[in-house]
């Protein structure tokens, strides 16, 4: 195990009753506030009037973002940088899931620089400060409620990247599972996905002797196979929810990697994915990843597969190794497609001739190979796109 410092910064508010406290949170840091949420779903059920009630009662000065794209858009980051600026706004309040967060967050980074946010993103400009954020979750997926990263689309040049700084971690977040309980089964499944894939990028590494890290994660993809069914066939299943809800923030906020150096290759893969033809980040991790996984086995790698194996899904210890590990893999895209997710890219408008293209730009767009479990070229990208077909 190599040597880290962990430290994680993010106040959390968690369960039914909490809510009540957010003014006097808000309050710790600012008092003028841009409100920032997506496609209105906060109206409908009515924690965008719990919200604003809140505020108006305590006096707090708001203004609103609204809009705000699953896979967001620098757009909107500049509108939201602009509306700041105009109003004198001290603090940003995200109102909705990881999408919502991540805009939110280049807002925060932004603000103070006189550019275009994309700089930001693609670290040609660095915040030396940034506004505070505060997040209310209604979306169990992305961490980014207690995470300093944030992924940015901007469909002008066809490019979703990845990008972090420790000025935006939140301040503060409210986790409330009732909260998530009218998140459409799509949704609902894409964010099981997505936890299981930030767990999972920390997991598959070799010959880093980070054991409780390892059974850390192991306890999060148990977590997310247990309830993840339960919550998409019982959506108001207080139990589920709760106990996905607590796995996202854990999945991503920095405990699973202490001890690891690697980079991730899953999430590049599907960002390019994505930037194409605006699939649904999940989804698209989903479907990935059991290919990914058979392009990686190999006999470094093959213990691990089984440790999954044997640690996450219960299966038996076979003489053949590598018979364990394929049906590791095979166990992984029977829970996907048990929670109605795609089993393949054809299923969600890709051809093959898309892939070629989409292969180079992942390659160039991380700037090199992809150096997680095993080292990917653009030949093992596009070998992998192949096979998720």
């Amino acid at each position: 195990m190599q040597d880290f410092i962990y430290e994680v910064g993010t106040k959390i508010l968690f369960g039914k009753n909490q809510i009540d406290k957010l003014p006097e949170e808000i309050l710790k840091y600012g008092s003028r506030v841009l409100m920032v949420y997506g496609g209105g779903s906060i109206k409908r059920t009515g924690i965008y009037d719990t919200v604003t009630k809140l505020l108006k009662d305590r006096g707090i000065y708001f203004k609103e973002l609204a809009g705000v794209d699953p896979n967001p858009r620098v757009e909107t980051a500049v509108e939201g940088v602009k509306i700041i600026k105009e109003e004198n706004l001290d603090f940003i309040l995200a109102v909705g899931g990881g999408s919502t967060i991540d805009c939110s967050k280049l807002i925060a980074a932004s603000v103070f620089l006189d550019t275009d946010p994309w700089k930001v993103v693609i670290r040609e400009a660095t915040p030396k400060k940034a506004l505070p954020i505060g997040t209310i979750l209604t979306l169990s997926a992305t961490g980014s409620e207690m995470d300093q990263a944030s992924v940015i689309t901007n469909m002008t040049t066809k490019q979703k990247i990845g990008w972090r700084s420790p000025l935006v971690l939140p301040k503060f977040s409210f986790l409330n599972p009732e909260f998530t309980y009218t998140v459409p089964k799509k949704h609902t499944a894409a964010g099981v996905a997505d936890i299981m894939s930030h767990t999972m990028e920390n997991y598959f590494s070799v010959d880093d002797s980070a054991y409780l890290q390892d059974r850390f994660s192991e306890g999060l993809l148990k977590t997310c196979i247990k309830y993840g069914e339960i919550a998409y066939n019982e959506p108001d299943n207080y139990e589920a929810r709760a106990n996905l809800m607590w796995a996202n923030s854990w999945a991503i906020n920095g405990l699973l990697n202490t001890g690891k150096t690697q980079e991730w290759s899953v999430h590049p893969m599907e960002h390019e994915l994505s930037a194409h033809n605006d699939l649904t980040h999940g989804w698209g991790l989903a479907i990935l990843t059991p290919a990914w996984l058979r392009h990686c086995l190999n006999d470094e790698t093959v213990d691990k597969i089984c440790d999954f194996g044997r640690n996450v899904f219960g299966l038996a210890d076979e003489e053949d190794k590598r018979a364990l590990a394929n049906k590791a893999i095979d166990k992984l895209r029977e829970f996907f497609t048990s929670i109605g997710i795609p089993e393949n890219l054809r299923e969600v408008g890709f051809k093959e001739e898309d892939l070629p293209e989409i292969a180079k730009a992942c390659i160039k767009n991380h700037k090199g190979a992809l150096k997680g479990f095993v080292t990917l070229e653009e030949e093992d990208v596009l070998e992998i796109y192949k096979a998720s077909l």
